[in-house]
């Protein structure tokens, strides 16, 4: 039975068509790539036999080292005899000893002035480097050794005596909480009669400590359970922020003059009971923290402040705080001055300390300029490697500062008495001329330490005090010959704020705990 043709539909039709129309432009396309020459060719079979293998490098034959020929008549051994051989056996044995020794690694300590190959010696003081370590608490760095090994008589008598300096008998410095907050500033009334130790802290409280009391007795059969009582503390709240420094007036006693972060310099009459304000910017709302003040020696009415942006004022305080007429502002520094200080004898000059690494000292007799260039006399001014933290004068003319590149600078300006309105110093003039070691590394939860010089020693030999990490306070020569470190029981941190006595030897040191550390 013969099959019926099917036809197509038109759907299946044009599929078809469209089918045999690619196909052949497949078949046009190879036959083009063929002509030109870009068809694909038959994969290369690869072949099975082994690769030729490389030659190996000869080795080179390295040979000893042996010690160089010499003659054994000259040195009158008899060739050829026992005592030649062995000779030169001793001779090669130590020439390999030698090499060997070159290579050896070495695991002991060096001091860097052991190592020095080239270039200029290690000088512990000058060098970019420091000796300083981390912090080490109760580790000391100078003790009794040191005294005994003085030799001169005179600076080992000195060490003795400061280093006799003990803390105050009737209560540990761990009992005596001085201010509510962290200390940053702190000294002595002026009186000799007895220590009277002030000191401002964080919020603007200022503690008063008579440190003449006596603790009370307390017997055991009488009240075991009584709670043992500090010192009796008087807490003052001046300002509202930060007391950064005080200063008692050089001409009356009972004036304590107050600097702090509220822009406000406060007096404080402790005959009257009462605290004004002297200085203020005119504009309330304007936030301009004070980080100095101080009163001249030769004028009772000038005072002198340093601002956390730069500024250095001067201040009539005739004046009403509210007019302009007795106020002169000058902007010495684009950064932070973290203090000043005056020549105690020669108050026209005025060392200043920046966050720029600066220590620059002005001559307040000359001042030129317009507007916010109008500046005193630049006298010279000298770079540390990392920012200065305080300038202090004596009355020897000689300036301290402290850095954080972990030194103490002691700059000589002993001539300063003889320089003239305008005088200029060379780079040399402003060179330190004592450098010494120190770690003023306090980070941020203890106060910055600054040198603090004694104001008038009686035995005329100039020294300051500045804290130690190591919960210790440092006493210093104007020569950077330390006297002294104390220390004692009942010290948990660091005595980072510390000052003398304006003429007796006694030193006051506080914490950031507000304790109160009393050498007397």
């Amino acid at each position: 039975m013969a099959r019926q043709k099917v036809e197509l539909s038109e759907y299946e039709r044009k599929r078809q068509e469209n089918i045999a129309k690619t196909q052949k432009l497949l078949r046009d396309l190879e036959m083009e790539a063929a002509q030109a020459g870009i068809a694909p060719t038959a994969k290369k079979t690869t072949s099975t036999k082994p690769k030729p293998k490389k030659a190996a490098p000869k080795k080179i034959k390295q040979e000893e080292v042996v010690p160089r020929r010499t003659s054994s008549r000259l040195r009158g051994i008899e060739a050829d005899s026992d005592k030649a051989k062995r000779k030169a056996e001793e001779e090669y044995v130590a020439i390999k000893e030698a090499d060997r020794a070159k290579r050896q690694r070495i695991s002991d300590a060096f001091n860097f002035s052991d190592i020095v190959v080239a270039g200029k010696g290690w000088d512990q003081a000058g060098n970019f480097l420091s000796t300083v370590g981390p912090a080490n608490p109760y580790e000391r760095t100078f003790d009794a050794d040191d005294i005994k090994e003085t030799s001169d008589k005179e600076l080992k008598a000195l060490r003795e005596r400061m280093n006799g300096l003990e803390l105050w008998e009737d209560f540990e410095p761990n009992e005596i909480k001085l201010t509510p907050e962290r200390i940053y500033s702190i000294g002595f009334h002026p009186s000799a009669d007895k220590p009277l130790v002030f000191a401002g802290d964080k919020l603007g409280n200022l503690g008063i400590c008579d440190c003449s009391q006596k603790s009370s007795e307390i017997k055991q059969e009488d009240d075991e359970d009584a709670e043992y009582e500090g010192p009796s503390i008087t807490t003052l709240k001046p300002h509202t922020r930060t007391i950064h420094t005080f200063q008692f007036s050089p001409h009356d006693a009972n004036a304590l003059y107050s600097a702090s972060y509220d822009s406000t310099v406060r007096k404080l009459d402790l005959a009257k009971g009462v605290a004004v304000e002297i200085y203020a910017p005119a504009e309330k709302n304007e936030d301009a923290p004070l980080s100095g003040v101080e009163i001249s020696e030769d004028d009772a009415n000038m005072l002198y402040f340093s601002t956390l942006d730069g500024h250095f004022g001067m201040y009539d305080m005739r004046t009403p705080s509210e007019k302009s007429a007795g106020l002169q502002v000058f902007n010495l520094s684009d950064k932070k001055i973290g203090g000043f200080s005056l020549h105690p004898l020669q108050p026209h000059l005025v060392a200043t300390a920046s966050l720029d690494r600066t220590l620059k000292i002005w001559d307040l007799r000359k001042i030129n300029g317009k507007g916010d260039w109008r500046l005193p006399a630049l006298v010279g001014e000298h770079e540390s490697r990392l920012s200065v933290s305080h300038a202090a004068w004596n009355s020897a003319g000689q300036v301290a500062t402290a850095s954080y590149d972990d030194t103490i600078k002691i700059h000589d300006f002993s001539k300063s008495s003889t320089w003239t309105a305008g005088t200029s110093l060379t780079d040399a003039e402003m060179k330190p001329s004592i450098v010494i070691p120190h770690n003023n590394q306090t980070g941020r939860w203890v106060t910055i330490l600054r040198a603090q010089w004694q104001l008038n020693p009686q035995d005329g030999v100039q020294r300051f005090c500045i804290g130690n990490m190591n919960r210790f306070v440092d006493i210093y020569t104007a020569k950077g010959q330390q006297l002294a470190q104390l220390g004692g029981e009942g010290i948990t941190a660091v005595p980072s704020v510390a000052k003398f006595h304006p003429t007796l030897d006694w030193v006051a040191a506080g914490t950031a705990s507000g304790k109160l550390c009393l050498w007397m």
